[in-house]
């Protein structure tokens, strides 16, 4: 398995350079799918849940102070089986074309973000942990909705 450093780094070998919280929005959505996708993890580090919307801190750490990201040196995307780089090509295709405010409203929107801040006010700090529980069991509901829904 990769890490999130692996994931960022193919991410903005696909797209170019990005903002860090669109970034960060979708190397959490790449989590989100794979969950789902692939019923395993593309890595195990940690998802908060910022007032933002998700953050992966230990990608956070690194790109701290940076509003635009041009590359990530600690990541190698060779680490990554094809299907997860099939699942992440997925997500860019389908997440990419929205802002990273777009992308931080619609993640404010759902269960995961929400249920992980447990009541917590939307512009407050919180470190809680969005889990892989969370987010495999909504996005899996929300895969049978519109599977449904297409039908």
């Amino acid at each position: 398995m990769g890490n999130a450093h692996d994931v960022a780094a193919y991410i903005l070998t696909k797209t170019g350079p990005l903002s860090a919280m669109k970034l960060q929005k979708l190397c959490y959505y790449s989590q989100a799918w794979s969950l789902v996708w692939d019923e395993q993890p593309l890595f195990d580090e940690r998802i908060e849940a910022w007032a933002n919307g998700p953050v992966v801190r230990a990608l956070y750490a690194q790109h701290r102070g940076q509003f635009t990201i041009h590359n990530w040196p600690s990541g190698d995307p060779a680490q990554l089986s094809a299907d997860q780089k099939a699942t992440i090509d997925a997500v860019i295709d389908a997440y990419a074309k929205l802002t990273a405010q777009q992308l931080s409203d619609l993640t404010h929107s759902e269960r995961p973000w929400i249920d992980a801040r447990n009541g917590v006010p939307p512009t407050e700090r919180s470190e809680a942990e969005i889990t892989p529980e969370s987010m495999q069991s909504f996005y899996t509901s929300l895969a049978r909705r519109n599977d449904t829904e297409s039908v």
